[in-house]
């Protein structure tokens, strides 16, 4: 498993007006499937499941969770087997995320929403373990120490890339970030966008995550303000405004991650956050697979969004793009 994405320039005017640079670190198209971040956390993951002689997966997710959908195929790929513990109802089984994670070979499991809050406690990890003793458990959204490995390789390949001031990346279970902070070593400003409403619960996990060598950066932050309600939360406004600046930059977002960190930016940007000439990276995690199962609720308009990644298994019942 290896990959290097490239570095893309962005225009557009509210850049022009404010003297910004911007480029987008296009981890979207790392693979057609398992993309963005979700690949990099389950990398060394998987790497060290088939090291350990491990026989598959055990991981966590919503039905409609990017994680749960990207490590069904990788384990599929990797020749391991895979158990999903998803939270919600057994009704969901066939919709677009889950039926392609059935069809790559997860086994799910669904439980109660009380159930699934134990996915933290050493006590259920204990239970489940002695359950499937052969089987490496990952967590939810597969942020782990393997995780920030792989995150790492992110700061790496940008500073072989060109220079920068800025990067920004949308943070729901702190993975991702806090890769991020541990490789970056303090170089540049990191800026992550919460996509969930909390009080403190990222910065938490995201400082549990770090290595305490890395502990004592100071050139991150968890930004709050820019969730829009919380988590897989929009309003109507606020998806057109992300289409309209995919359309005029030539790359899809989807709402609920990638463009929750667009709107931010904007937001930022307007709002004098950045000095001019600031170069600024965007870290575009992927999951366009989500827009299935807005698609599916009509949350979003079908004809308005991108192309899935994938079509999906019942073409007769269900046509996306």
């Amino acid at each position: 498993m290896s990959a290097l994405s490239i570095l893309q320039p962005i225009h557009h005017p509210t850049f022009i007006h404010h003297k910004i640079s911007v480029q987008v670190k296009r981890d979207d198209q790392i693979d057609k499937v398992i993309s963005g971040n979700k690949w990099r956390k389950l990398k060394y993951n998987l790497l060290h499941a088939k090291a350990i002689g491990a026989e598959g997966i055990i991981t966590f997710g919503g039905c409609f969770s990017n994680h749960i959908h990207a490590c069904a195929l990788a384990c599929q790929q990797q020749q391991l087997s895979a158990i999903g513990i998803i939270r919600g109802e057994q009704d969901n089984q066939n919709n677009y995320t889950l039926a392609w994670a059935k069809h790559w070979g997860m086994q799910l499991s669904f439980v109660d929403r009380k159930t699934y809050r134990l996915r933290n406690q050493e006590s259920y990890l204990q239970q489940l373990q002695q359950q499937f003793p052969d089987y490496l458990i990952v967590p939810e959204g597969g942020s782990n120490a393997l995780a920030l490995t792989g995150m790492a390789e992110v700061i790496a390949e940008l500073n072989q890339q060109g220079e920068f001031d800025t990067l920004i990346t949308p943070v729901g279970s702190g993975g991702t970030l806090a890769g991020l902070i541990f490789a970056d070593k303090a170089q540049h400003e990191l800026l992550g966008i919460s996509v969930l409403k909390q009080d403190g619960y990222l910065e938490q996990q995201v400082n549990e995550l770090l290595p305490e060598a890395a502990k004592s950066y100071r050139n991150w932050q968890v930004m709050n303000q820019f969730h829009r309600g919380g988590y897989a939360k929009f309003n109507p406004h606020d998806a057109q405004r992300i289409r309209s600046f995919a359309k005029s930059v030539g790359i899809d977002f989807e709402p609920v991650y990638s463009g929750k960190m667009i709107l931010a930016l904007l937001d930022l940007i307007e709002a004098g956050y950045f000095p001019a000439h600031q170069r600024i990276v965007l870290l575009h995690t992927g999951g366009l697979q989500g827009l299935a199962g807005m698609f599916e609720r009509g949350i979003l308009p079908q004809k308005d969004w991108p192309t899935l990644p994938v079509a999906p298994i019942n073409q007769k019942s269900q046509s996306y793009g």
